[in-house]
């Protein structure tokens, strides 16, 4: 029971996805049913709904790796966000997290919730998408991904994230069509693109520069030029943003990266220039 509503709190299985799906439609959100279904190949949550089975509030957490956890997909409906039920659901997964350092990236109904429960604000994520309406001319450093390159695309990526996110990433590559950065015949960026949402998202990047950032990026613009494209990043300035301004991919939205626990370390040679989603950064 929250206040008045008689609610049943369950796992979440994938028997849910038609509900969870109805849920994030309706607070506005664009995952499709097999963004849900992603979410819960990748972690698991709780799922709340009435006495006649209405979704009415969801979270979720993301084991990625054993010293860190990600949380995410916390919806509450309208009728519930002053009541509680996002606060009850946290703390119940908190309770499934153990000792790892723990980041989410909080919308901004959300935010003051979570710094009441002890998450530091960081930086700001910006939302980039639209209909692309130009790309850049080819980098010659840069190619198509191939299957051999995933070991050296996982050893960037845990460089540049601060843990070895393997499950993610794996999956993430199975559905991704890919480029990278080839120089002196080593990986020194990449940059995934699958379907999500209303279209397609390109994410993650992750290069040493923005100058990078923005090459391997650049095929993916092309590939989808007059046609819905979403980047996610903490970027405000420099080359790999007035790559995305100049090709139709404005800022819509934002939401603040949050974090409780040790400070991650950070490598000047590898950096997340975009995000994979936002529930798992």
């Amino acid at each position: 029971m929250i206040d008045s509503f008689a609610l049943e709190p369950r796992a979440m299985t994938p028997a849910d996805i038609p509900l969870l799906h109805e849920l994030s439609v309706a607070v506005g959100w664009m995952h499709r049913a097999e963004d849900w279904a992603t979410a819960l190949r990748l972690g698991s949550g709780i799922f709340l709904t009435d006495e006649i089975g209405r979704p009415f509030g969801s979270a979720m957490w993301f084991p990625v790796a054993d010293d860190l956890a990600m949380l995410g997909m916390v919806i509450t409906t309208p009728r519930l966000q002053e009541r509680g039920a996002a606060r009850w659901m946290m703390d119940q997964i908190l309770a499934q997290t153990g000792k790892r350092d723990l980041g989410l990236n909080a919308t901004r109904a959300a935010f003051r919730l979570y710094l009441s429960m002890g998450f530091q604000p960081g930086l700001t994520v910006w939302q980039h998408q639209g209909i692309v309406t130009d790309s850049p001319a080819a980098d010659p450093r840069v190619r198509p991904m191939r299957a051999d390159d995933f070991d050296a695309i996982h050893a960037l990526d845990t460089r540049a994230y601060t843990a070895h996110r393997e499950k993610a990433l794996n999956l993430f590559l199975e559905h991704s069509t890919g480029t990278v950065i080839e120089e002196a015949g080593r990986v020194t960026g990449y940059a995934l693109c699958r379907r999500f949402g209303r279209g397609h998202v390109v994410g993650p990047i992750v290069a040493a520069t923005a100058r990078d950032a923005a090459a391997v990026t650049g095929p993916h613009l092309a590939t989808h030029r007059g046609r819905y494209l979403r980047i996610d990043t903490r970027e405000t300035e420099g080359d790999f943003v007035d790559l995305l301004n100049a090709s139709g991919l404005a800022a819509r939205d934002t939401v603040t990266t949050m974090t409780l626990g040790n400070p991650r370390p950070v490598d000047p040679d590898a950096h997340v220039f975009a995000l994979a989603i936002q529930a798992i950064g």
